[in-house]
């Protein structure tokens, strides 16, 4: 917001006589349009980033990390999507986390997590966005939102041009296709990870 604007609607509320409706109505107004404005926002503190060590590599865009506390969490590398580990190139995705991550202390941006309860975010070993590499490296397509668009689409585009990694296979499907033609894959538990349902098989989760 302006500085203009905030001033005059300050000196609205002000001038108006003490117990008026006028007053009653302005300070709300006034206090949602403050803390609406872009200088509030940008006070909002953002979620730390977390760090630790990754222990394990599950598949093309997952792994378990191991923090200073000793706990372990399951990340899921956000805005990219790998192959199914069944799938073809699902191996060479996992194999290319691995080579870039496995053993590596990394920094992971959080964004939540899914239903599974793994942790969802952007991963970074030093100034490496793990993410950007491996979609630029063809093991693993942009995300896709309802637009179509996605925030790695100019490295696909590129990795595609080049026919790099899984991109050398004119006939590679994308892994949402994959699943909906046959179904997801099962793979062992990492931890924080459990089934959605009851009733699925202890030692497995569909992706």
């Amino acid at each position: 917001m302006s500085f203009d604007v905030t001033r005059a609607l300050t000196g609205a509320l002000t001038s108006a006589p003490t117990g008026a409706l006028t007053r009653t109505c302005l300070a709300p107004l006034l206090l949602s349009v403050l803390l609406s404005s872009p200088a509030a926002a940008q006070r909002k503190p953002a979620t730390p980033p977390l760090q630790g060590v990754v222990v394990k590599v599950i598949d093309g865009d997952t792994f378990t990390l191991r923090l200073s506390d000793g706990t372990q969490r399951a990340v899921r590398i956000t805005e990219l999507d790998a192959p199914e580990i069944c799938q073809p190139w699902g191996e060479e995705a996992k194999q290319a986390l691995a080579d870039r991550v496995l053993k590596q202390t990394v920094r992971v941006q959080p964004r939540g997590t899914d239903r599974w309860q793994r942790l969802l975010g952007r991963v970074f070993v030093g100034d490496l966005d793990v993410g950007d590499r491996l979609v630029r490296d063809g093991h693993a397509w942009s995300a896709v939102g309802r637009s179509g668009r996605g925030p790695l689409m100019a490295e696909q585009r590129m990795a595609r041009a080049l026919s790099r990694g899984l991109h050398a296979d004119p006939q590679a499907i994308h892994p949402a296709d994959f699943r909906q033609r046959h179904g997801p894959c099962l793979f062992p538990v990492a931890p924080h990870a459990s089934p959605p349902a009851a009733g699925r098989a202890a030692a497995t989760v569909r992706r």
